[in-house]
């Protein structure tokens, strides 16, 4: 019996030896694939990674924007060499204005080529610190790459102001930056309470429905849905070569994310549900704006998104 025991033991052992030798075996492979994208969260700094589920519809490098992913939080004027600069530190309230900047190469000359994301060169976005005023805006260049964009009326207080670009030349060809700096508009300021996170919210008639529970650092599904008057919205027209532009920022820092559609544009017929890749690198509360054209006019519907 006592043999019998032995035999038995060091049949186990032996076992076990070959379980975590083919355990070895099975993660070097993993390890010398050089691929990480394989790997659900893996991917999530990639342009053009694919979904790591076989049921996806389609690659994300095939949807609409998502060969446009910014990396960072847009909270620096700086980024690999690329600098956006203003001789701008104060702009005045309650008029619109015109804010000028540039943006500067790693060679400290300005960048004048620009690849069109989202059928524009550049994107522009001012938001004041407790997150009102939202404005989204297309400037114009001039040839020696002075930028200037018209903002409507500033309220007194801190904003912050994002440039979204990709330039199409140098060393930062083809990837995408969004710079920021902050400007104050004089006057006695009025901080207005963020609203509490919410689902769905109102504007201009129609209902605005948020699904999905993303979490910071990783990329999810988002889904947005439109109704008006309880009925679905199916007439939504094209903005900016989709149905619908949803742009969030982060209460407390105003750290900036571009939401990205992956729902193909086919005419003057969305809606009335629309499908985005969240990527939100911080937990807490996001601002989203959701900026979506029907009738020829352009609507913006605001809500507060909880971040875990």
């Amino acid at each position: 019996m006592a043999t019998s025991s032995r035999l038995t033991a060091r049949r186990r052992t032996l076992a076990a030896a070959g379980a975590a030798a083919a355990l070895a075996l099975t993660l070097a492979a993993c390890g010398s694939s050089g691929d990480s994208s394989s790997m659900p969260g893996m991917d999530h700094g990639d342009k053009s990674a694919a979904s790591s589920s076989p049921s996806a519809p389609q690659a994300m490098g095939d949807m609409p924007g998502m060969d446009h992913m910014a990396s960072g939080n847009g909270l620096s004027d700086t980024q690999d060499g690329y600098r956006l600069t203003s001789a701008d530190a104060t702009l005045p309230s309650g008029k619109q204005t015109a804010y000028r900047f540039t943006v500067t190469g790693p060679d400290g000359k300005a960048v004048t080529g620009f690849a069109l994301d989202q059928t524009k060169r550049m994107h522009f976005y001012a938001i004041r610190s407790d997150l009102t005023g939202f404005q989204h805006i297309h400037p114009a260049m001039a040839a020696d790459g002075a930028w200037t964009a018209d903002l409507a009326s500033l309220t007194p207080g801190s904003w912050r102001l994002f440039a979204s670009f990709t330039p199409d030349g140098g060393p930062g060809k083809d990837k995408d930056f969004v710079l920021s700096r902050t400007v104050t508009v004089p006057g006695t300021a009025t901080n207005t309470p963020l609203p509490a996170p919410a689902t769905s919210t109102q504007a201009d008639g129609y209902t605005v429905t948020v699904k999905g529970e993303p979490m910071a650092g990783m990329a999810h599904p988002l889904t947005v849905s439109l109704a008006q008057d309880r009925k679905p919205v199916t007439d939504l027209q094209p903005y900016l070569d989709t149905y619908a532009h949803l742009t969030a920022f982060h209460e407390g820092d105003a750290a900036f994310a571009h939401l990205h559609p992956t729902t193909k544009v086919t005419g003057d017929h969305g809606g009335p549900d629309l499908a985005f890749h969240a990527e939100l690198p911080a937990s807490g509360n996001w601002r989203l704006f959701l900026q979506f054209r029907t009738g020829g006019t352009l609507h913006t519907a605001a809500l507060t998104l909880r971040v875990g």
